[in-house]
């Protein structure tokens, strides 16, 4: 029944469009969502998931998951962390594809939701450590849309591969379009 709704506000009501799926074979992914320009982004990835029906996690700063809302980001598939300086977190991150059967961990690659010229590396080295692939999903405001990539494995060639992921982004406008990546 939730779906339904989710659906009608999704397509209806905000007349997004969604372009792709998520690989209904794969169990382990890391999704990195791109622009993040606004917390907007955050309500139209919830709808996602349960237009898609695919369990989706999420990293967010500790901060986000104190009390009144920690329950909530807790309940929707969040896992705070700890920006602490002097941390392996990548090695930690990595270490959870391990331990879970299912892991579909959804990162923003520019690691806050100002105006960036180049991505953080984290969800990258995660990926490649953990052995996952990574699916890109664009959050794209000024065509109203989300598309969302095959599954791509990292190479050893990593600015090669970022061309590629750039290239998949190129154009796309978050919500407040100045702060959109390039």
């Amino acid at each position: 029944m939730l779906t339904i709704l989710y659906k009608f506000i999704y397509f209806k009501l905000m007349k997004w469009k969604l372009i792709g799926e998520f690989p209904k074979d794969l169990k382990k992914y890391i999704i990195i969502a791109v622009p993040h320009t606004s917390w907007h982004d955050f309500y139209i990835g919830l709808l996602i998931r349960r237009i898609t029906n695919t369990k989706i996690n999420f990293l967010g700063k500790k901060e986000l998951f104190l009390w009144p809302f920690g329950y909530y980001f807790r309940a929707v598939g969040g896992t705070a962390l700890d920006r602490t300086p002097g941390q392996n977190k990548v090695e930690a991150i990595a270490k959870l594809f391990e331990t879970k059967e299912e892991l579909r961990l959804t990162l923003a690659p520019e690691g806050t939701r100002k105006k960036v010229s180049e991505w953080k590396t984290g969800f990258y080295h995660i990926a490649k450590a953990a052995n996952v692939p990574i699916v890109m999903v664009t959050f794209d405001f000024a065509n109203k849309q989300n598309k969302i990539s095959k599954p791509f494995y990292p190479t050893d060639n990593i600015e090669a591969d970022f061309d590629f992921m750039y290239a998949f982004f190129k154009g796309v406008k978050g919500k407040i379009p100045e702060k959109s990546f390039r």
